[in-house]
């Protein structure tokens, strides 16, 4: 008997519009990073694996609470708003992420307004690197701000991701603000005596700042968990390798933490890192770091054979840039 009024009690609850709401989720992905992809909230947790199919396609049905949610692919994310009710369609090309990504279904325009939006971002991004002085930086917060608001207030998107959708820029302006506060700081060390430090080197001894000079200093601050750090080590070892005899020394700067030392050794040695690899004694907190203000990495920086830093937040080393610098530098 009470399993007969359970079934009668969620067939009333269907029919009377209590059944619980999903979002219904596809996604066709050529040249795919994996057999699986997630959905995960701001803070990184998983909310949802979606494994492919036999014909590689990614299809699910989840429950949601409406709002932002990351789309990792395995090795890119992008930024999604999901609402249960929407039946969303994702085709993507993943190595033209960003580029590639299109939606069609209910919750198509929240969507590509955040995938344009992604490509925006960049465009301000790549301004950003050119800005040195505080007018002009609020000049571009101001647009950035206007230009992404504006495309809001047309008028047809969901109440909730209009809401979610402004929230996202007033932090993304906040972040902005944080970077430039740092471009500032470094713009005030470039030409001053960079502050030293004393790290233990790969071969188990130490390593001083005063020890190089003479020789133009290259530091890449990195870590063995950083993605974008190991993506920037095939180009430094070319950088490496063209520069090889010249009066550069390039410097690796670990700011692993102490208990993963070992793994840093085993990286370095795997990986047969070349320059002078060292460990920070403090990771984060130690006071070469610090003086840099260092928050994210990979950073890069440029001290001349007197100690001066040239530049305390210099090209990476997959940019052009960087080699046009270090040829002027050392003809």
């Amino acid at each position: 008997m009470k399993k007969i009024v359970f079934v009668l009690f969620a067939i009333i609850m269907a029919n009377t519009g209590f059944a619980q709401e999903m979002v219904a989720f596809h996604a066709d992905i050529a040249n795919r990073n994996g057999d699986a992809i997630f959905i995960k909230t701001p803070a990184g947790k998983i909310l949802k694996e979606i494994k492919a199919d036999d014909k590689g396609i990614f299809t699910s049905s989840f429950s949601v609470e409406t709002g932002l949610y990351l789309l990792f692919d395995g090795s890119e994310y992008t930024i999604v708003f999901l609402k249960n009710g929407f039946d969303l369609s994702l085709k993507m090309d993943a190595k033209n992420f960003d580029e590639s990504i299109t939606y069609t279904g209910k919750g198509e325009k929240e969507n590509n307004y955040l995938a344009q939006k992604s490509l925006l971002n960049e465009k301000y991004e790549s301004r950003m690197g050119d800005i040195k002085d505080e007018k002009s930086f609020a000049t571009l917060i101001s647009s950035f701000k206007k230009e992404f608001k504006d495309k809001l207030s047309v008028g047809g998107f969901d109440a909730d991701f209009v809401k979610e959708a402004n929230k996202l820029v007033e932090s993304e302006s906040k972040n902005m603000q944080a970077q430039f506060d740092v471009v500032l700081k470094m713009v005030k060390i470039n030409g001053s005596v960079a502050p030293t430090f004393n790290y233990e080197n790969f071969a188990g001894d130490k390593t001083k700042l005063e020890d190089l000079r003479g020789k133009y200093v290259y530091i890449d601050v990195w870590a063995t968990w950083c993605g974008p750090c190991r993506g920037e080590i095939p180009s430094l070892a070319k950088v490496e390798e063209k520069y090889k005899g010249k009066n550069i020394a390039f410097v690796s700067i670990s700011v692993d933490e102490d208990k993963d030392h070992d793994k840093w050794k085993k990286f370095v040695s795997d990986k047969q890192l070349g320059g002078i690899q060292l460990f920070a004694d403090k990771n984060w907190n130690s006071e070469f770091i610090t003086a840099f203000g260092i928050n994210s990495i990979p950073r890069f920086i440029l001290i001349d054979p007197k100690g001066i830093v040239v530049n305390a937040d210099a090209p990476r080393p997959s940019e052009p840039i960087l080699q046009e610098k270090l040829d002027s530098l050392l003809k």
